[in-house]
């Protein structure tokens, strides 16, 4: 039987709308590493203005490490639905899907060598292939495959804190290779566009180093098991029959996840309060932001209001990759040149400007046309 894509009336608009905050949230998270020399330099430590310390914690509390997990449970929780639609259907999942992942991974992979080294969909692509396995699986194996995996990491670092007594000292400043840091302000900020490519090779040689790749499996790939688990129970399509699950999930996550996430500001940042405002506070808080989102869509007129924000997280592929490419031109050299130049509180103010210009963008196309030209493009690839 043929498979079709989402139609735009099977589309499930809080979704999109979440599809769409997320997008905000990594922009936000991905600024820094368009105008600092990430990933060389620890922003923990980077900033001296007290401004920019304030701002950098503020994000560091209620974005950073709470858009990786949002998305990547957006990402399972789709790849799970195309695979229910496709039992349903009588088609063959595995038939189109390793395609998708595959002209994921190679759009990844461009805009990881010439646009940005901070891409993100390779890991998400490579991991998806990993999520495939686990797809016929019910909804609580992969809840608990999710947990688990995770559980994994979590144990093993704590575990090692705890081995060394390092868990209660506070978090000493790391070393810093300064001539990298040179030659990416240089690179970046005074370069050529092909000065600029070879320092991207340099970053993404960290960037997508072994470690990272293995660290994603343990990282991105649980939450991704776990939105498949969500979509299985169809959790979010059912939020308004599960109104006192989300409400309760909603109130104790972000309570929580932002009372993990400030504990090494009110107390000593030391090593255990470091890794569990990344690594738990972090995944709980994103759980919080998705129950925000679904409490909101349960109000009749909120989905009305929230649809230019589901506009944009239809496109979100082709918003994402437009991102680096308006980021790039304003911060590099071939550009306006402003790498270095701006601090916290003007980077954020550029990724807010920046989003609503790309949420009217998408309001925009979509007078026009059904989906996102990056999006027709998998479409096209995929499908035929």
């Amino acid at each position: 039987m043929n498979f079709q894509p989402t139609a735009l009336n099977e589309r499930v608009d809080s979704l999109d709308i979440l599809r769409g905050f997320s997008l905000f949230g990594i922009l936000l998270v991905n600024m820094f590493g368009f105008y600092l020399p990430l990933p060389h330099i620890d922003l923990g430590n980077w900033f001296t203005e007290a401004k920019d310390i304030i701002w950098h914690q503020t994000l560091d509390i209620y974005v950073q490490s709470s858009f990786y997990p949002l998305f990547s449970m957006l990402f399972g929780y789709g790849l799970a639905m195309q695979f229910m639609k496709a039992e349903k259907t009588g088609a063959s999942f595995y038939k189109f899907a390793p395609k998708r992942l595959i002209i994921l991974l190679i759009i990844g992979l461009f805009h990881a060598f010439f646009i940005w080294w901070g891409d993100i969909l390779t890991m998400y692509a490579f991991c998806g292939f990993i999520l495939l396995l686990f797809l016929r699986f019910g909804s609580g194996w992969l809840l608990t495959f999710g947990i688990v995996i995770n559980g994994i990491m979590q144990v093993f670092f704590i575990g090692m804190f705890s081995l060394l007594s390092v868990a209660n000292l506070e978090v000493e400043e790391p070393a810093v290779d300064i001539t990298m840091i040179n030659n990416a302000l240089s690179a970046y900020g005074i370069g050529s566009w092909t000065d600029a490519f070879l320092q991207r090779l340099d970053d993404l040689a960290l960037q997508m180093g072994i470690v990272m790749w293995i660290t994603s499996l343990l990282t991105i790939l649980p939450y991704m098991l776990i939105g498949a688990a969500f979509a299985k129970w169809r959790l979010i399509e059912r939020g308004k029959e599960l109104k006192i699950l989300w409400i309760s999930l909603t109130v104790i996550c972000l309570a929580l996840g932002l009372f993990i996430k400030s504990t090494p500001f009110i107390y000593n940042s030391t090593y255990l309060l470091d890794y569990l405002k990344v690594y738990v506070g972090g995944p709980i808080l994103s759980i919080g932001y998705i129950g925000v989102v679904v409490c909101l869509c349960m109000i009749p007129v909120m989905p009305k209001l929230l649809k230019p924000l589901a506009k944009a997280g239809r496109m979100s592929l082709t918003l994402y990759i437009m991102q680096s490419i308006i980021c790039t031109l304003i911060f590099y050299n071939f550009g306006f040149g402003l790498y270095g130049e701006v601090d916290v509180q003007m980077g954020t103010y550029i990724a807010i400007g920046l989003f609503v210009i790309q949420v009217i963008f998408a309001e925009l196309w979509f007078t026009k046309f059904k989906q996102g030209p990056l999006e027709l493009l998998v479409k096209k690839l995929t499908y035929r």
